[in-house]
């Protein structure tokens, strides 16, 4: 595939994922200097929070006050990043409503049985109840709604899976009005090739829909998911500056999320416009290094 202008891509950041299993907390300013530097940097789009219960995800239990202290530091009249909250229930949804800085929710919808109700306890018909709701709630308060497809490129529970499985819950997606997916490598055992197979078996039953990538990655393996999705039609990305995060069911520590900095250098490589130049990324990656070095570490 020979990249153009029209090939452009968009990179979202996900601090959030990349932080929400570290063992110690980080302090709300932090988070919020932290969102100011990607915005700095260049930064449209950050997976920035989740509103869930401080029991069981206990770095995310100051998300109002993070987005609070990020957004009172703007110079006034500077338009903010868009700004993706996760919820996993109706009282998340209620939550997010609430700060007016929230300009997306996002919700993780498995299409295993097993992990969704390890982590949600919810059977498949209460969660797609749920989603229809995110979606009238969202559409009503004029915020935008993105749907994660966890376990889309497989699980290790020995569960039935397939492109048909994710189509089907792409297609029914679609028909209810979700306008932004992202497939999820939940467990970063995808190879480059089967990123690139599923990704090219499914998005024709979701043309018009912006189809994105989640994936979790070793390191050495992530400019080469990168292009495998690219060359597939991805044009949406999440990442995370130094690649930490990820999944703790991979059992690999050096499974993480995949590194922005290595996303954006090989697509700039290929002449693909990710809108960031590493250059730029400088200050904000050295400050997710230090964050990761104070508080990766129990």
């Amino acid at each position: 595939m020979n990249p153009s202008s029209a090939d452009s891509v968009k990179i979202v950041e996900c601090p959030r994922d990349a932080w929400q299993g570290l063992p110690q907390v980080i302090p709300t300013d932090v988070k919020a200097a932290h969102f100011r530097a990607l915005v700095a940097a260049g930064f449209r789009h950050i997976d920035a929070v989740s509103f869930v219960s401080p029991q069981h995800v206990r770095q995310m239990a100051d998300s109002e006050a993070v987005l609070e202290a990020f957004f009172g530091s703007l110079p006034s009249g500077m338009e903010g990043p868009e700004i993706i909250g996760i919820v996993v229930n109706e009282k998340g949804l209620e939550r997010a409503l609430a700060v007016p800085g929230v300009t997306t929710l996002g919700y993780p919808y498995s299409i295993s049985a097993y992990f969704r109700r390890a982590n949600a306890n919810m059977s498949r018909a209460e969660s797609r109840a749920l989603v229809e709701k995110l979606k009238k709630a969202t559409k009503s308060a004029g915020r935008g709604l993105v749907v994660y497809i966890s376990m889309a490129f497989g699980n290790p529970y020995e569960e039935p899976w397939g492109p048909e499985i994710v189509e089907d819950a792409l297609v029914w997606l679609k028909d209810i009005g979700v306008r932004t997916i992202s497939l999820a490598d939940t467990v970063g055992t995808a190879t480059p090739e089967a990123v690139g197979k599923l990704y090219s078996a499914v998005k024709d039953c979701v043309a018009g829909i912006e189809l994105g990538v989640h994936l979790h990655s070793r390191p050495e393996a992530i400019a080469e998911k990168a292009m495998a999705a690219y060359n597939a039609g991805c044009r949406r990305f999440d990442s995370a500056l130094t690649g930490l995060g990820g999944c703790p069911f991979a059992g690999d520590e050096l499974v993480g999320n995949i590194a922005t900095e290595t996303v954006v250098r090989t697509l700039n490589e290929h002449g693909i416009d990710t809108g960031l130049e590493l250059s730029a990324l400088k200050p904000a990656l050295a400050h997710a290094a230090e964050i990761r070095d104070r508080y990766a570490h129990a």
